[in-house]
């Protein structure tokens, strides 16, 4: 089993500080932006004045998950693919920016894409190896796929009703959730690996 390599440790680290700083500081750059009730998507809106700080924090979020898809080679395959299409889904959904008024279409089928890839990439990212750390075997991986896709599920429902007063408080808690999750464990891997040379040695 291949170990975790350094870039992907760099990118699991800095992945959940830049989620939330970028709709924090772009967010408190909009006057009159409501956080409780506007989604993340509404600062990288053609329409808003922070649009390109928004947009540019939702690239970095995408490069920092296609780096962690290619060096988190602990991963099974199909999890580092699962990874791989979430980055290309926050590309997507960056390029194709949702309105202010109304919605985009081509956006929220990159943003479900992205939501429903980072929710269910543990289970395709599953170990059965006994040498495998922890986090990476069937109860951790079943467990936080399914915790996290009712998560993504109850903020698709929200998300989609017009009269809903939390979308935006929704939206972080997934987001932040998974982004979390995904560093979680690409730094609990190296650590563990880290532990084994050490004892090897």
């Amino acid at each position: 089993m291949q170990p975790i390599a350094k870039p992907a440790v760099w990118a699991a680290a800095i992945g959940p500080v830049q989620s939330a700083l970028g709709w924090l500081i772009a967010g408190s750059l909009w006057e009159g932006y409501d956080p409780v009730r506007q989604t993340i998507s509404d600062l990288a809106a053609p329409g808003s004045p922070v649009s390109a700080i928004m947009s540019s924090f939702f690239i970095l979020g995408g490069t920092l998950t296609l780096v962690a898809a290619i060096y988190a080679r602990t991963f099974a395959p199909a999890g580092r693919v699962a990874l791989f299409l979430a980055a290309v889904c926050t590309y997507g959904l960056t390029i194709f920016p949702t309105p202010l008024v109304g919605y985009s279409t081509m956006h929220r089928i990159f943003a479900i894409g992205s939501f429903v890839l980072s929710a269910g990439w543990p289970l395709l990212a599953m170990r059965f190896r006994k040498d495998a750390p922890w986090v990476m075997r069937p109860i951790p991986a079943i467990s936080a796929t399914g915790l996290q896709a009712a998560l993504a599920v109850i903020f698709l429902i929200i998300w989609t009703d017009p009269s809903a007063p939390n979308v935006g408080v929704w939206e972080r808690v997934v987001a932040l959730t998974q982004t979390c999750y995904i560093s979680a464990v690409i730094l609990y891997c190296y650590w563990a690996q880290r532990k084994t040379e050490v004892n090897l040695n």
